[in-house]
């Protein structure tokens, strides 16, 4: 817990340190891409087995604002989700954002950044697809630290589980970064 509180706030900190000369016009951007982030992520979709998942939007919003954006967005979503509604706790809040907001703001758009030049659509999918897959990776080394679970079972239950909801994931953030590239078009994506 502790060790996972501290990449994250690093992760943080580092983010709001390369954000410090972000465009005042695409500040507000952060503010609605939160918002949506946050919407869609209270909606479900069933996977297998009665198991359900849901978009974690970390990579989709890298994607368009850039990693650092990303980090800031879902710090937010997490934080209100974990203080208004209960999910996940307090004590989770660390690992919640390093598996759901640093590897997807951060890897997914490394993956992402590599891949595009042979097919955009195609980076997104599979930058969204890996950052799921991956932080299901770390959830599973952090629940096997724990010892409260066989990591080989948590592992392989996980890495399932997620490497099917990480369809989802790569569709949606495919579908919604290029209807919001549509719509906004001042949202054409952030170099890092």
């Amino acid at each position: 817990m502790v060790a996972t509180y501290g990449i994250a706030i690093l992760g943080i900190l580092y983010s709001l340190r390369k954000l410090r000369d972000l465009p005042e016009e695409k500040i507000s951007l952060l503010g609605l891409f939160a918002a949506g982030v946050f919407a869609a992520q209270m909606v479900n979709f069933p996977i297998i087995g009665g198991v359900s998942g849901h978009l974690l939007g970390a990579t989709l919003v890298a994607v368009l604002l850039g990693p650092y954006a990303a980090v800031i967005v879902m710090t937010a979503v997490l934080l209100i989700q974990t203080l208004l509604f209960g999910d996940g706790g307090i004590t989770a809040l660390g690992a919640n954002i390093l598996n759901m907001g640093l590897i997807g703001a951060f890897i997914g758009y490394a993956i992402y950044s590599r891949l595009r030049g042979i097919n955009e659509a195609f980076a997104m999918g599979i930058a969204a697809w890996t950052s799921v897959v991956l932080g299901a990776v770390m959830a599973s080394i952090e629940i096997g630290v724990s010892k409260s679970v066989p990591f080989l079972k948590v592992l392989t239950l996980m890495t399932g589980y997620h490497a099917v909801r990480g369809i989802g994931e790569a569709i949606l953030t495919v579908l919604i970064a290029q209807a919001i590239r549509m719509k906004l078009p001042e949202v054409k994506g952030v170099p890092a």
